[in-house]
């Protein structure tokens, strides 16, 4: 696997043994980032400058490919420690740990936030129902920002019912995945 596109692109990133772990794959990451450039979500690409949640991070692949085309600065969740030792192992690779912070934590039970996050991307295994108790968990904890977009993936063929106070904007499907963009409703 490799990041995309940026300052670190054809860069490889490593996963961890096993199938614990199910990558984004490059293409779905480089349609995801090109919808986020060009797409009409905001008059910028949505991450230029931003601060960056990757939630059921793994190998930290959505992350990482925001810092590599210009992210400020991105934050971890991972609960499971293989995955988190590749994810710290790949951003050591890529030159990133002062960019970058880990938390070895529940998605859904975050910890208070250190501040907004413009952009959030939500990975959680495909069929666990965890993404929308993720989402309202990190929203009263304060880790998204008011105008900040969440980007969940799912599977193709999942149910997802967004949670109160979230609305749904658009949805992608690739191969086995979605992706499905929403905001906080006004």
């Amino acid at each position: 696997m490799r990041i995309v596109a940026g300052k670190h692109r054809g860069r490889r990133i490593a996963a961890p043994p096993g199938d614990t772990v199910r990558p984004t794959s490059e293409r779905a990451r480089e349609a995801l980032f090109n919808i986020l450039a060009h797409g009409r979500f905001a008059p910028v690409p949505v991450f230029e400058d931003a601060r960056v949640l990757d939630v059921f991070a793994g190998t930290g692949a959505f992350g990482l490919e925001a810092l590599s085309r210009g992210a400020r600065f991105a934050t971890f969740i991972e609960q499971d420690r293989d995955a988190r030792e590749a994810l710290a192992a790949n951003i050591k690779t890529l030159g990133e740990t002062s960019r970058t912070r880990i938390l070895a934590v529940d998605a859904i039970a975050p910890p208070r936030a250190d501040g907004p996050y413009d952009l959030v991307f939500l990975d959680p295994p495909y069929r666990s129902g965890l993404a929308a108790p993720a989402l309202e968990a990190l929203s009263r904890a304060g880790w998204l920002a008011p105008h900040g977009l969440v980007v969940a993936e799912l599977a193709a063929r999942e149910d997802f019912e967004p949670p109160d106070g979230f609305v749904s904007l658009e949805e992608r499907r690739y191969g086995a995945g979605r992706l499905v963009f929403l905001h906080r409703s006004e």
